[in-house]
């Protein structure tokens, strides 16, 4: 992949820990979270033109549904907000309600379905994990597709939907499954170990020809994978810690960056850290964004 990319910041925003963008093909804007302040940003890069939503802190990602509103990964229990009515309607809680367990990264499934996963914090060495990976349907139904997930991140799909990636990144590791619409998960296996790179994978997408982005949250840079794992491609970014990706604009080439000005645990003081970036000449496209099935 012999390209120059183009790195830009995009407004003036300054998330502490910015999230889960989401590209709207609908109305051509851009959706995204700062997760520890509770607040959903839309931008119009047309305009440039930024609108904001309230909700309650901490948000671990959002999805958008066929109904133009969203399905919200809330601290422990899912939720839906009407951004026409600016109303939010609790959902299923995840049934476990520990001051350092939450819901975090989350995407749409092949079929309509939210899949979204914990980060459970301040554990001891010999502590398994709390929580794991759920999964919400449009009448509410959660399954429990995994456990012992430390801080789940990343997950997406591959082109054709069978494929299913995961990262923990406190292991750093990207685990790849095998996913069909009924049934659990099947077939897990490496998909790439990050740790000779210096960081967890934290937030990721697949683009069109099958590669997963992800950002490698502790060194400032994003990686692309090919399907069999091998990493071929490396972006550094003007700050130190970028939490995720996902393509937009109007041909889905132009790929929409958050990054970390001061979470939990890690911080940035650089001038940039906590924007928006948009990353232009990849010479490649995304795909459309999985909407939810909401009733």
């Amino acid at each position: 992949m012999n390209v120059v990319p183009r790195v830009t910041r995009i407004g003036g925003t300054k998330d502490q820990l910015g999230e889960s963008p989401v590209w709207d093909e609908r109305t051509q804007t851009l959706y995204w979270i700062d997760s520890l302040a509770g607040l959903i940003r839309k931008l119009s890069p047309a305009t440039g033109a930024i609108e904001e939503f309230r909700v309650p802190a901490p948000i671990g990602s959002l999805a958008l549904a066929h109904n133009d509103g969203a399905v919200l990964a809330l601290r422990h229990g899912f939720a839906y907000y009407d951004f026409s009515r600016q109303r939010l309607t609790m959902g299923p809680p995840i049934g476990l309600d520990h001051p350092m367990l939450r819901l975090n990264d989350g995407k749409v499934d092949p079929f309509g379905r939210f899949v979204a996963g914990t980060m459970h914090g301040g554990r001891a060495d010999d502590e398994r994990p709390l929580g794991g990976l759920y999964r919400i349907d449009a009448s509410g139904a959660l399954e429990h597709l995994e456990t012992d997930l430390a801080v789940t991140n990343g997950p997406c799909f591959s082109p054709d939907g069978r494929i299913f990636y995961l990262a923990d990144t406190a292991r750093r590791v990207i685990w790849a499954y095998d996913y069909r619409r009924e049934g659990p998960l099947a077939n897990r296996r490496i998909f790439a170990d990050t740790e000779a790179l210096g960081s967890g994978a934290d937030g990721a997408t697949v683009d069109a020809e099958g590669y997963l982005w992800t950002v490698l949250v502790r060194i400032g840079a994003i990686a692309r994978f090919a399907p069999d794992g091998t990493m071929v491609h490396r972006i550094d970014m003007p700050v130190r810690h970028p939490t995720s990706v996902t393509f937009g604009g109007p041909s889905l080439d132009v790929l929409y960056v958050t990054s970390i000005s001061r979470s939990t645990n890690l911080s940035d003081d650089a001038p940039d850290a906590g924007g928006l970036f948009a990353v232009e000449d990849l010479g490649v496209t995304g795909l459309p964004a999985q909407r939810f099935d909401a009733r």
